[in-house]
């Protein structure tokens, strides 16, 4: 199994309702504990979050667009933050998930230095390193029904931006939503092979020129001084 998302980038809106849903979720009694907050209502809040949203500017003035771009753990199938861990608690499973055993973790952050795509956080209140855990006390939880075992973040997701499946599987939703739309896995160069991929946005539609402009609205106004046919 390779257990991952697929997240559409021509989809999200940059709402971060998949980053609160998964602060949430992953409290403290998920696999990872508490994810610590720094001064929450003070000058300069700051914590631990496994789940961020970037957002980038693609294009130019007028065909421009933003690009939302969440970013989280890819699980990668060649993972060095794995390789690198000196004590064995960073490790990957059967399933593709890679996780981290706070009883082991020392916070050296060297599984962080070999992450390229800066998906770990160091929980200052606990020394120990923070990450997406694909919600795996929710995906095997056998109370939930079968609709609701799937990670916070595509549970919380209103525009349905974000999928969930096993990309080992050739049959799955996710791995045929990504071969026909041209999913990418990120710095494929690197030799890590991440699990999680991306859907590629679409091209911006372009603006309508004056004289488009013109015939709309002059359709538009025709259509409105047009009689009202009365039975």
């Amino acid at each position: 199994m390779k257990l991952g998302l697929l997240i559409d980038l021509d989809t999200c809106v940059g709402c971060h309702a998949c980053a609160t849903a998964c602060k949430e979720w992953n409290g403290a009694s998920s696999v990872s504990g508490p994810l610590s907050d720094y001064q929450p209502f003070g000058a300069e809040p700051s914590g631990v979050w496994l789940n961020r949203v970037r957002h980038y500017e693609v294009g130019d003035y007028p065909a421009s667009k933003t690009i939302n771009f969440p970013m989280s753990c890819l699980h990668c199938e060649d993972a060095d933050c794995v390789s690198v861990c000196p004590t064995g608690a960073s490790y990957k499973r059967a399933d593709g998930i890679v996780l981290v055993d706070q009883d082991k973790c020392m916070g050296c952050n060297l599984c962080a230095w070999a992450c390229p795509y800066g998906a770990r956080e160091l929980d200052q209140s606990t020394g120990t390193m923070k990450k997406c855990t694909l919600c795996v006390d929710r995906i095997y939880d056998v109370l939930l029904p079968p609709e609701d075992r799937q990670p916070a973040c595509v549970m919380a997701c209103p525009t349905h931006a974000r999928m969930f499946g096993d990309f080992d599987d050739p049959h799955s939703e996710v791995s045929r939503v990504s071969a026909e739309r041209g999913g990418f896995g990120l710095l494929p160069e690197l030799g890590y092979a991440p699990v999680n991929r991306y859907l590629p946005p679409r091209e911006p539609k372009p603006l309508p020129g004056v004289d488009d402009a013109r015939a709309l609205l002059e359709r538009g106004l025709a259509s409105l001084a047009s009689p009202v046919i009365r039975r």
